[in-house]
């Protein structure tokens, strides 16, 4: 059966930078399941997989446009220490959810100092190119409750995904 629109797919992945390092791995937790044609994953490796098989294995480079988008530096902002809960334990990297006219969204501290706490909202792998090493390991039909939801349910129905 080949990937094609609403079909469930399984991939065992590795992800690396330009520089070759592993920025994410399906290695020990199991393949990764999506719906093919919902957006469940970034677009330059959804098109990459339309109309493999099971077995197939590929290497996908993804430029940013296609994966996580650009930086936008408009993204990043100085928020007055104040407006945080414990700011003397606030530190770089650390990830908080804000809440913006789009809905939830996640920002990173990329700096403090003494009056505020600089967060960039854009997400961490902005800008990257992406480079997948990827095998096909399930080409499946989705059920009419994951068509309905738009994503991959696990074997024991919605709450297991």
């Amino acid at each position: 059966m080949q990937i094609s629109a609403n079909k469930v797919v399984a991939i065992d992945y590795t992800l690396t930078n330009s520089e070759g390092a592993v920025i994410d791995s399906s290695e020990g937790r199991g393949p990764l399941a999506y719906l093919q044609g919902h957006s469940n994953i970034i677009p330059g490796l959804e098109t990459a997989l339309e109309g493999k098989n099971v077995g197939d294995a590929l290497q996908v480079t993804v430029a940013p446009a296609d994966g996580y988008g650009e930086r936008d530096d408009s993204l990043t902002q100085a928020v007055p220490r104040n407006m945080f809960e414990n700011a003397d334990e606030i530190q770089v990297g650390m990830q908080f959810q804000t809440q913006t006219e789009q809905g939830p969204h996640i920002v990173t501290v990329i700096s403090t100092d003494d009056e505020n706490v600089t967060v960039d909202a854009n997400h961490p792998l902005a800008g990257q190119t992406l480079n997948f090493d990827v095998k096909v390991v399930e080409v499946r039909d989705a059920s009419a409750e994951e068509l309905e939801h738009g994503h991959v349910h696990g074997p024991e129905g919605h709450e297991e995904h």
